[in-house]
């Protein structure tokens, strides 16, 4: 009774487990094509055995007639797999049924212990581990078996002679069937090989399948972290593919940053047929100790015993090495907060900066303990570098928003507040001097409207800067046109805007990217040089947008023209378009007449990624 309960357990666990990396209908079609060749190819091979030595199957037309028709039923299912767009179970069911029962019926005809065509027999075993894994092979093993016991049972009733009385009244060729192969003495031998092979050809399946399953599974989690979701949605991917995977009710990462003594908790819950929502619970003091308290176990699983009192405990180390002494603590202290029969867990580090672990609360198991528990950890460790890049993005991301953010209080502080209170001033002067006189009254008043003016216009380019850009590739053309007639109209500087390119290819985050460094140079053009007239042109070559900024000002500090390189190491040039150069991998000059203009042309490669978009 144990070991039938083990046996439908490890049949369940396997039939669990093969559900986490099912095969593609495309795979499953390839691998029908294959075997159907093959099955062609070797009866091929046996009819041109027979044909060089009749004797294999004691010169019977029966035999060569079943093997002609075995080779006509091949070919058909070639062709069927040809003109079918998929292979159903039932299908392949059908041709695994008909290969189970060929070798036992070309059997009866061959002759000696160990005649060429037992290679059937290796055939329909092979045919089981490719399609599926080690139970299903060892079935069909023990179908061959039971078919081969059977025949030998009916022949030793005396069947071929009857078969072949009737033959014979009919003057048919009779079928020589060779009785001796099948005594039990010779059957014996036979059946244990077809048993050992069986379990060999499906176990080294079964491992294959295994590796496969994994790298897919490990694959389709990687796939999870996205920098476009963000950290909260990639976790929430990847948790939902966790709980999905392991069918568990629900799932909590707890996790703490280097710099915040904080303890971050977030929770994920199946949800039937809904997509599960990731949320972020408040934390408590308590939650240190409850979810992050420190053990020697990376990587354990924890059930309740029989008294429901009280937790058994499988935990695994860093290495994946098992702990003869593993505490149950954690989960008494888990069973406080959350209601549950078992519960898995698995710690992470990324570099030194992020760490924690992740608990799944009532799991199935579709394998042993100890090997679900060593990959948890290799799929944590192999997905663990993609999802610290996008924590690391987001943190880069927070402080370039606060860096920007400085800035323009900076801008604010030092240009609209300073000015402000220098207007403030004034027209206090003014009201005091309003009645005495009048005319220098009305000259101070249009100085300071001038004044009001240009705040107003850096307002405006700051509002323009913090603003989110939707632009990509079909708008980028428009939109620096808008950006030029816009900068005239506000200014009063001359400004045209010309495109040699009717279409650019690059992805929206470079896209974005030109069209602030289109902004930055203009107003440079508009704060420093003086100039009466600027030209803003596009034009590609030698696979690059070429975006050309030039003006009739002042120019830089430097006569030349000057590389990137050049105004790095001189440190020279406008250090913010520099640096949004840097960020799309574009490369930058500067020419400098100094009283004469200046002129700016930025290569962008197109087709390329930016570092990060805003």
């Amino acid at each position: 009774m144990a070991v039938t309960q083990l046996t439908f357990q490890a049949l369940r666990h396997r039939f669990l487990w093969r559900l986490r990396a099912p095969s593609s209908p495309g795979e499953i079609r390839r691998t029908e094509r294959w075997l159907a060749s093959a099955r062609v190819f070797l009866a091929l091979s046996a009819l041109v055995a027979i044909w060089r030595d009749p004797s294999e199957v004691n010169n019977s037309v029966w035999a060569s007639g079943l093997l002609a028709f075995y080779i006509a039923q091949g070919v058909f299912i070639i062709l069927l797999l040809r003109r079918r767009q998929q292979s159903t179970p039932a299908f392949r069911l059908m041709v695994h049924g008909a290969d189970v029962v060929w070798p036992a019926v070309i059997l009866t005809f061959t002759t000696g212990q160990s005649n060429p065509f037992f290679l059937f027999f290796v055939f329909v075993l092979a045919a089981a581990a490719y399609r599926w894994g080690l139970w299903e092979t060892v079935g069909t093993a023990a179908a061959e078996v039971v078919l081969l016991w059977v025949e030998s049972f009916l022949l030793s009733l005396g069947f071929a002679e009857w078969i072949n009385r009737i033959l014979l009244s009919q003057h048919w060729p009779l079928m020589h069937i060779d009785a001796v192969a099948f005594e039990p003495k010779r059957l014996f031998m036979r059946s244990v090989y077809l048993i050992v092979m069986g379990l060999l050809l499906g176990y080294l399946a079964e491992q294959q399948k295994q590796l496969r399953a994994e790298k897919a599974v490990i694959a389709r989690v990687l796939g999870k972290a996205s920098v476009e979701s963000g950290l909260t949605g990639t976790l929430q991917d990847i948790a939902g593919e966790l709980i999905s995977m392991y069918g568990a009710t629900s799932a909590v990462m707890a996790s703490q940053e280097a710099n915040n003594y904080r303890v971050f908790l977030g929770e994920i819950r199946a949800a039937g047929g809904v997509a599960p929502v990731f949320r972020w619970l408040d934390s408590t003091p308590s939650d240190k100790e409850t979810f992050l308290s420190e053990s020697s176990a990376h990587a354990s699983f924890a059930w309740r015993s029989d008294s429901h009192s009280s937790f058994r405990v499988i935990a695994l180390d860093e290495s994946g090495d098992r702990l003869r002494s593993a505490s149950a603590d954690y989960a008494l202290r888990l069973a406080q907060r959350r209601d549950f029969h078992s519960v898995m867990s698995v710690a992470f580090i990324f570099g030194r900066e992020w760490w924690g672990r992740i608990y799944l609360f009532d799991p199935t198991l579709t394998g042993e303990t100890e090997e679900e528990l060593r990959f948890l950890q290799e799929l944590v460790r192999q997905v663990g570098p993609a999802v610290y890049n996008v924590y690391l993005l987001r943190r880069l991301r927070m402080r370039a928003g606060a860096v920007e953010r400085a800035r323009f209080a900076r801008e604010l502080h030092d240009g609209a507040v300073q000015s402000l209170i220098a207007v403030e001033m004034q027209v206090d002067v003014l009201r005091r001097q309003a009645a005495n006189d009048p005319a220098a009254v009305a000259n101070e008043l249009g100085r300071i409207q001038g004044l009001l003016r240009e705040e107003v216009l850096k307002l405006r380019e700051l509002m323009q800067q913090m603003k989110s850009l939707d632009v990509d590739s079909r708008k980028l053309l428009g939109f620096l046109s808008d950006v030029v007639e816009r900068f005239q109209r506000e200014t009063g500087i001359s400004a045209r805007f010309l495109s040699e390119v009717e279409e650019v290819e690059m992805p929206p985050q470079v896209c974005r990217e030109v069209a602030r460094i289109v902004q930055e140079g203009l107003v440079n053009v508009r704060k420093h040089s003086g100039a009466r007239q600027v030209l803003v042109r596009l034009g590609h070559g030698d696979g690059n947008l070429n975006v050309m900024i030039e003006d009739d000002g002042r120019g830089f500090p430097f006569s030349g023209r000057l590389s990137q390189a050049e105004l790095e190491k001189m440190n020279k040039g406008p250090l913010i378009i520099k640096e949004r150069v840097r960020l799309i991998e574009g490369d930058l000059t500067i020419e400098s007449n100094p009283g004469r203009g200046s002129r700016l042309e930025i290569r962008v490669p197109q087709k390329r990624e930016a570092t990060y978009g805003q």
